[in-house]
Protein backbone atom coordinates (compact mmCIF):
# COMPACT_ATOMS: atom_id res chain seq x y z
CA UNK A 1 0.00 0.00 0.00
CA UNK A 2 1.22 3.66 -1.11
CA UNK A 3 0.80 6.98 0.76
CA UNK A 4 -0.35 9.35 -2.32
CA UNK A 5 -2.06 12.98 -2.30
CA UNK A 6 -4.63 14.58 -4.15
CA UNK A 7 -2.16 17.58 -5.80
CA UNK A 8 -5.74 20.09 -5.86
CA UNK A 9 -3.93 21.23 -2.46
CA UNK A 10 -1.27 22.74 -4.48
CA UNK A 11 -3.17 24.71 -7.27
CA UNK A 12 -1.70 28.10 -6.56
CA UNK A 13 1.86 26.54 -6.89
CA UNK A 14 3.27 25.31 -10.46
CA UNK A 15 3.13 21.58 -11.48
CA UNK A 16 7.19 20.92 -10.50
CA UNK A 17 7.19 22.71 -6.68
CA UNK A 18 4.11 20.91 -6.18
CA UNK A 19 6.06 17.36 -7.18
CA UNK A 20 9.14 18.42 -5.54
CA UNK A 21 6.60 19.65 -2.05
CA UNK A 22 5.27 16.29 -2.60
CA UNK A 23 8.40 14.24 -3.21
CA UNK A 24 10.34 15.74 -0.35
CA UNK A 25 7.26 14.67 1.94
CA UNK A 26 7.98 11.30 1.59
CA UNK A 27 4.58 10.65 -0.20
CA UNK A 28 5.00 8.16 -3.14
CA UNK A 29 1.79 9.18 -5.41
CA UNK A 30 0.11 11.41 -6.99
CA UNK A 31 -3.43 12.28 -7.83
CA UNK A 32 -4.15 14.78 -10.39
CA UNK A 33 -7.34 17.39 -11.28
CA UNK A 34 -8.28 16.88 -15.33
CA UNK A 35 -11.28 19.54 -14.99
CA UNK A 36 -14.86 20.06 -13.55
CA UNK A 37 -14.77 21.42 -9.56
CA UNK A 38 -10.51 20.56 -9.16
CA UNK A 39 -9.63 21.61 -12.14
CA UNK A 40 -7.05 21.19 -14.28
CA UNK A 41 -4.63 23.86 -13.45
CA UNK A 42 -1.49 20.92 -13.31
CA UNK A 43 -2.08 19.31 -16.71
CA UNK A 44 -2.41 22.79 -18.35
CA UNK A 45 1.18 23.37 -17.24
CA UNK A 46 2.26 20.62 -19.77
CA UNK A 47 -0.36 21.32 -22.59
CA UNK A 48 -4.14 20.57 -21.34
CA UNK A 49 -6.04 17.72 -21.13
CA UNK A 50 -6.38 17.58 -24.52
CA UNK A 51 -3.59 17.84 -25.91
CA UNK A 52 -2.26 15.32 -23.57
CA UNK A 53 -4.70 13.05 -24.89
CA UNK A 54 -3.36 13.68 -28.79
CA UNK A 55 -0.05 13.80 -27.88
CA UNK A 56 2.74 10.96 -26.97
CA UNK A 57 5.44 14.12 -26.50
CA UNK A 58 3.37 15.64 -23.87
CA UNK A 59 2.55 12.67 -22.18
CA UNK A 60 5.83 11.54 -21.62
CA UNK A 61 6.72 15.28 -20.43
CA UNK A 62 4.25 14.75 -17.91
CA UNK A 63 5.45 11.13 -16.70
CA UNK A 64 9.17 12.65 -16.81
CA UNK A 65 8.06 14.95 -14.18
CA UNK A 66 6.50 12.73 -12.09
CA UNK A 67 8.51 10.15 -12.46
CA UNK A 68 12.11 11.97 -11.97
CA UNK A 69 10.96 12.95 -8.54
CA UNK A 70 10.64 8.84 -7.29
CA UNK A 71 6.24 9.20 -7.97
CA UNK A 72 3.51 7.60 -9.62
CA UNK A 73 0.70 8.85 -11.29
CA UNK A 74 -2.10 7.12 -9.39
CA UNK A 75 -5.22 8.64 -11.30
CA UNK A 76 -7.17 11.47 -12.65
CA UNK A 77 -10.08 13.19 -10.40
CA UNK A 78 -13.06 15.55 -12.45
CA UNK A 79 -15.44 15.51 -9.29
CA UNK A 80 -18.49 17.31 -10.75
CA UNK A 81 -21.77 17.34 -11.63
CA UNK A 82 -22.72 15.98 -14.90
CA UNK A 83 -26.22 15.58 -14.02
CA UNK A 84 -26.83 19.45 -13.24
CA UNK A 85 -29.89 20.58 -14.77
CA UNK A 86 -27.98 23.75 -15.75
CA UNK A 87 -27.17 22.29 -19.39
CA UNK A 88 -24.21 24.51 -19.51
CA UNK A 89 -22.76 23.34 -16.66
CA UNK A 90 -23.46 19.41 -16.85
CA UNK A 91 -21.85 19.42 -20.58
CA UNK A 92 -18.35 20.87 -19.01
CA UNK A 93 -18.20 18.36 -16.60
CA UNK A 94 -19.52 15.61 -18.44
CA UNK A 95 -16.65 16.63 -21.30
CA UNK A 96 -14.23 16.71 -18.35
CA UNK A 97 -15.05 13.10 -17.54
CA UNK A 98 -15.00 11.86 -21.08
CA UNK A 99 -11.71 13.54 -21.69
CA UNK A 100 -10.30 11.94 -18.52
CA UNK A 101 -10.94 8.29 -19.23
CA UNK A 102 -9.61 9.08 -22.62
CA UNK A 103 -6.76 10.38 -20.94
CA UNK A 104 -6.42 7.80 -18.25
CA UNK A 105 -6.37 4.84 -21.38
CA UNK A 106 -3.25 6.71 -23.00
CA UNK A 107 -1.29 6.84 -19.58
CA UNK A 108 -2.57 3.23 -18.68
CA UNK A 109 -4.44 4.53 -15.83
CA UNK A 110 -6.87 2.08 -14.27
CA UNK A 111 -9.03 4.72 -12.38
CA UNK A 112 -10.70 8.06 -12.99
CA UNK A 113 -12.40 9.67 -9.31
CA UNK A 114 -15.68 11.96 -9.02
CA UNK A 115 -18.84 12.25 -8.21
CA UNK A 116 -21.86 10.76 -9.28
CA UNK A 117 -23.93 14.20 -9.63
CA UNK A 118 -26.98 15.38 -8.38
CA UNK A 119 -30.07 16.65 -11.09
CA UNK A 120 -33.20 18.89 -10.47
CA UNK A 121 -36.71 18.14 -9.28
CA UNK A 122 -38.06 18.19 -12.98
CA UNK A 123 -37.02 18.65 -16.34
CA UNK A 124 -37.35 22.69 -15.69
CA UNK A 125 -35.10 22.50 -12.75
CA UNK A 126 -32.25 25.23 -11.94
CA UNK A 127 -30.17 23.68 -9.65
CA UNK A 128 -29.80 20.06 -7.92
CA UNK A 129 -31.97 18.94 -5.51
CA UNK A 130 -30.64 16.74 -2.90
CA UNK A 131 -33.63 14.68 -1.71
CA UNK A 132 -32.86 13.64 2.32
CA UNK A 133 -36.61 12.55 3.27
CA UNK A 134 -39.07 9.97 2.55
CA UNK A 135 -42.35 12.20 3.46
CA UNK A 136 -44.10 14.35 2.40
CA UNK A 137 -44.55 11.57 -0.45
CA UNK A 138 -43.67 14.14 -3.51
CA UNK A 139 -40.08 13.43 -1.83
CA UNK A 140 -40.07 10.22 -2.65
CA UNK A 141 -41.36 10.60 -6.39
CA UNK A 142 -38.70 13.51 -6.95
CA UNK A 143 -36.17 10.67 -6.43
CA UNK A 144 -38.21 8.42 -8.23
CA UNK A 145 -37.63 10.60 -11.46
CA UNK A 146 -34.22 11.25 -10.49
CA UNK A 147 -32.50 7.63 -11.03
CA UNK A 148 -35.33 6.58 -13.35
CA UNK A 149 -35.02 9.67 -16.07
CA UNK A 150 -31.48 10.65 -15.38
CA UNK A 151 -29.46 9.06 -13.25
CA UNK A 152 -29.21 5.55 -13.96
CA UNK A 153 -29.90 6.30 -17.97
CA UNK A 154 -26.58 8.66 -17.92
CA UNK A 155 -24.45 6.34 -15.74
CA UNK A 156 -25.48 3.34 -18.02
CA UNK A 157 -24.44 5.09 -21.41
CA UNK A 158 -20.73 6.13 -19.48
CA UNK A 159 -20.66 2.50 -18.18
CA UNK A 160 -20.56 1.08 -21.67
CA UNK A 161 -17.94 4.05 -22.29
CA UNK A 162 -15.51 3.53 -19.43
CA UNK A 163 -15.48 -0.42 -20.57
CA UNK A 164 -14.31 0.51 -24.00
CA UNK A 165 -11.48 2.16 -22.64
CA UNK A 166 -10.89 -0.26 -20.12
CA UNK A 167 -11.08 2.19 -17.23
CA UNK A 168 -13.31 2.27 -13.66
CA UNK A 169 -14.43 5.51 -12.02
CA UNK A 170 -14.30 5.79 -8.39
CA UNK A 171 -17.36 7.50 -7.11
CA UNK A 172 -16.68 9.61 -4.32
CA UNK A 173 -19.63 9.14 -1.88
CA UNK A 174 -20.39 13.04 -0.84
CA UNK A 175 -23.90 14.35 0.52
CA UNK A 176 -25.50 16.20 -1.75
CA UNK A 177 -25.15 13.76 -4.50
CA UNK A 178 -27.37 11.13 -5.37
CA UNK A 179 -24.10 9.00 -4.74
CA UNK A 180 -23.94 9.52 -1.06
CA UNK A 181 -23.28 6.40 0.94
CA UNK A 182 -22.41 2.41 0.19
CA UNK A 183 -26.14 1.72 -0.41
CA UNK A 184 -26.60 3.98 -2.80
CA UNK A 185 -23.05 3.65 -4.17
CA UNK A 186 -24.36 -0.26 -4.90
CA UNK A 187 -27.81 1.27 -6.13
CA UNK A 188 -25.68 2.84 -8.92
CA UNK A 189 -23.44 -0.07 -9.32
CA UNK A 190 -26.06 -2.60 -9.63
CA UNK A 191 -28.08 -0.54 -11.95
CA UNK A 192 -25.71 0.76 -14.46
CA UNK A 193 -22.89 -1.41 -14.28
CA UNK A 194 -19.51 -2.72 -12.63
CA UNK A 195 -17.26 -0.33 -14.43
CA UNK A 196 -18.00 1.84 -11.48
CA UNK A 197 -17.67 1.70 -7.95
CA UNK A 198 -16.27 3.38 -5.15
CA UNK A 199 -13.52 6.48 -4.32
CA UNK A 200 -13.74 5.34 -0.60
CA UNK A 201 -13.40 8.34 1.56
CA UNK A 202 -14.56 8.22 5.09
CA UNK A 203 -14.55 11.89 5.91
CA UNK A 204 -17.94 12.16 4.40
CA UNK A 205 -19.32 9.47 6.28
CA UNK A 206 -18.21 9.67 9.96
CA UNK A 207 -20.76 12.61 10.00
CA UNK A 208 -23.56 10.88 8.75
CA UNK A 209 -23.30 8.53 11.37
CA UNK A 210 -21.55 5.72 9.29
CA UNK A 211 -19.21 3.42 10.54
CA UNK A 212 -16.25 3.49 7.33
CA UNK A 213 -14.82 -0.13 8.99
CA UNK A 214 -18.47 -1.65 8.12
CA UNK A 215 -18.65 0.76 5.07
CA UNK A 216 -15.02 -0.87 3.60
CA UNK A 217 -16.27 -4.70 4.51
CA UNK A 218 -19.95 -3.84 2.89
CA UNK A 219 -18.30 -2.29 -0.65
CA UNK A 220 -15.43 -4.65 -0.29
CA UNK A 221 -17.71 -7.92 -0.26
CA UNK A 222 -19.06 -6.04 -3.74
CA UNK A 223 -15.57 -5.91 -5.29
CA UNK A 224 -16.58 -1.96 -5.56
CA UNK A 225 -13.69 0.03 -3.99
CA UNK A 226 -11.06 1.44 -6.50
CA UNK A 227 -9.43 3.74 -4.72
CA UNK A 228 -8.89 5.33 -1.57
CA UNK A 229 -8.63 8.91 -0.12
CA UNK A 230 -7.28 9.55 3.35
CA UNK A 231 -9.36 12.30 5.11
CA UNK A 232 -10.42 12.77 8.31
CA UNK A 233 -13.41 14.33 10.30
CA UNK A 234 -13.95 15.45 13.92
CA UNK A 235 -17.29 15.70 15.02
CA UNK A 236 -18.22 18.43 17.67
CA UNK A 237 -19.70 16.72 20.42
CA UNK A 238 -21.17 19.94 21.91
CA UNK A 239 -22.59 21.78 18.52
CA UNK A 240 -23.54 17.90 17.56
CA UNK A 241 -25.19 17.42 20.83
CA UNK A 242 -27.36 20.41 20.58
CA UNK A 243 -27.82 20.55 16.58
CA UNK A 244 -27.03 16.62 15.18
CA UNK A 245 -24.78 16.72 12.19
CA UNK A 246 -26.36 18.51 9.25
CA UNK A 247 -24.46 21.73 9.43
CA UNK A 248 -24.92 24.66 6.08
CA UNK A 249 -22.78 26.96 8.26
CA UNK A 250 -19.57 28.06 6.67
CA UNK A 251 -16.08 25.83 6.86
CA UNK A 252 -14.70 28.58 8.35
CA UNK A 253 -17.37 28.64 11.28
CA UNK A 254 -14.98 26.16 13.22
CA UNK A 255 -16.08 27.00 16.70
CA UNK A 256 -19.89 26.66 15.54
CA UNK A 257 -19.71 23.88 13.55
CA UNK A 258 -21.15 20.40 14.06
CA UNK A 259 -18.37 18.65 12.15
CA UNK A 260 -14.95 20.05 10.35
CA UNK A 261 -12.56 18.01 8.08
CA UNK A 262 -9.13 17.25 9.95
CA UNK A 263 -5.61 16.07 8.69
CA UNK A 264 -5.57 12.33 9.35
CA UNK A 265 -4.88 11.85 13.03
CA UNK A 266 -6.49 14.65 14.40
CA UNK A 267 -10.18 13.22 14.06
CA UNK A 268 -9.33 9.68 14.90
CA UNK A 269 -6.24 8.65 16.38
CA UNK A 270 -3.19 5.80 14.85
CA UNK A 271 -5.23 2.81 16.15
CA UNK A 272 -8.48 3.70 14.25
CA UNK A 273 -6.11 4.16 11.13
CA UNK A 274 -4.61 0.76 11.61
CA UNK A 275 -7.90 -0.81 11.63
CA UNK A 276 -8.58 0.98 8.01
CA UNK A 277 -5.84 -0.37 6.22
CA UNK A 278 -6.47 -3.70 7.81
CA UNK A 279 -9.99 -3.73 6.61
CA UNK A 280 -8.78 -2.08 3.72
CA UNK A 281 -6.29 -5.68 2.77
CA UNK A 282 -8.92 -7.92 4.30
CA UNK A 283 -10.75 -7.10 1.73
CA UNK A 284 -8.84 -6.70 -1.54
CA UNK A 285 -7.51 -3.66 -1.37
CA UNK A 286 -3.77 -2.89 -1.75
CA UNK A 287 -3.37 0.07 -3.39
CA UNK A 288 -3.00 4.09 -2.78
CA UNK A 289 -4.17 5.78 -0.05
CA UNK A 290 -4.74 9.53 -1.52
CA UNK A 291 -4.31 12.27 1.07
CA UNK A 292 -6.80 14.82 0.43
CA UNK A 293 -5.95 18.07 3.06
CA UNK A 294 -8.89 20.36 4.13
CA UNK A 295 -7.99 21.09 7.45
CA UNK A 296 -8.39 24.74 7.99
CA UNK A 297 -7.10 24.67 11.46
CA UNK A 298 -3.45 23.56 10.67
CA UNK A 299 -1.25 24.62 7.79
CA UNK A 300 -0.52 22.56 4.61
CA UNK A 301 2.78 21.58 5.54
CA UNK A 302 1.56 20.60 9.24
CA UNK A 303 -1.06 18.31 7.73
CA UNK A 304 1.06 16.38 4.99
CA UNK A 305 3.22 16.24 7.57
CA UNK A 306 0.94 14.53 10.59
CA UNK A 307 -0.54 12.83 7.81
CA UNK A 308 1.98 10.83 6.57
CA UNK A 309 3.25 9.91 10.25
CA UNK A 310 -0.08 8.65 10.91
CA UNK A 311 -0.71 6.51 7.50
CA UNK A 312 3.05 5.27 8.07
CA UNK A 313 2.16 3.82 11.12
CA UNK A 314 -1.14 2.29 10.00
CA UNK A 315 -0.24 0.31 7.14
CA UNK A 316 0.49 -3.10 7.25
CA UNK A 317 3.23 -4.68 5.29
CA UNK A 318 1.73 -8.17 5.28
CA UNK A 319 -1.68 -9.28 3.32
CA UNK A 320 -3.83 -11.29 5.53
CA UNK A 321 -3.06 -14.48 5.59
CA UNK A 322 0.31 -14.29 5.31
CA UNK A 323 1.63 -15.85 8.81
CA UNK A 324 1.65 -19.63 9.27
CA UNK A 325 2.07 -21.43 12.61
CA UNK A 326 4.93 -23.52 12.68
CA UNK A 327 3.53 -27.31 13.12
CA UNK A 328 5.04 -29.09 16.04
Amino acid sequence: MKIGIFTALFQDRPLEEALDIIAAAGIKAVEIGAGAYPGSHHLDSVGGVEKLISDAGARKKLMKLIQDRGLTLDSLSVHGNPLHPDKAIADDHHQAFVNAVLLAEKLDLSVVNGFSGCPGDNSRAKYPNWVTAAWPDEFREILDWQWKKKVIPYWKAQNRFLKAHNVKFAIEAHPGFVVYNPETILKLRNAAGDQIGANFDPSHLWWQGIDPLAAIRNLGAAGAIFHVHAKDTRIDPINSGINGNLDVKSYGDIAARSWVFRSVGYGHDTFWWKEFVSNLLMVGYDGVLSIEHEDSMMSTAEGIKKAVETLEAAIVTEKPGAMFWAKD
